[in-house]
């Protein structure tokens, strides 16, 4: 026979912890399920990825598929492949993907260094800057991306040339 103490703390584990309520709300996007309160905010959630320039450029496997061929370009690259010498590039590989990813507007946060920190001790100058972003535009060019995205990707990179170079911001 269970005691009413019992019973009534396994209801309260219950209501506490959620059983009994109806289930959230759901979106599977990139094989991530993402859970919300309502509707409204699950529709809003896909709208915003649908508008991502990640979403539009095709996502993860076109952000992975553009950085690897990047490197490949970047290795061959004798204006820049000296500081990759000492680099372990499968991390590099995965770090980039990251990075890009949620510069564009993936729903994954960006966790690593910023830009300046991570650049901080290279010494770049404008021209190993030019350099990266010549490259990044033949890759995306050869992987056939519609101009106006290379564009989008290309205005995003210049973006963070102060910070890469380590510069005070234009106009500060």
């Amino acid at each position: 026979m269970r005691s009413p103490s019992l019973l009534l703390a396994l209801f309260a584990v219950l209501f506490l912890t959620g059983c009994g309520q109806k289930a959230s709300v759901t979106y599977v996007y990139e094989d991530v399920t993402y859970s919300f309160a309502d509707e409204p905010a699950r529709a809003q959630f896909q709208a915003e990825r649908e508008k991502s320039l990640y979403h539009r450029l095709g996502g993860k496997a076109a952000v992975e598929a553009a950085v690897d061929k990047f490197y490949v370009k970047v290795l061959a690259d004798k204006r820049i492949n000296h500081f990759f010498e000492d680099v372990n590039m499968t991390t590099q590989h995965r770090k980039q993907k990251a990075f890009l990813s949620a510069a564009f507007g993936s729903p994954v946060v960006w966790k690593g260094k910023d830009m300046r920190r991570a650049h901080e001790d290279l010494k770049l100058t404008e021209a190993h800057f030019n350099a990266v972003a010549e490259d990044l535009q033949k890759t995306l060019e050869e992987m056939k991306v519609p101009q106006p995205l290379i564009g989008e990707v290309m205005t995003i990179a210049a973006s963070t040339k102060d910070a890469v170079l380590n510069r005070k911001p234009a106009g500060k």
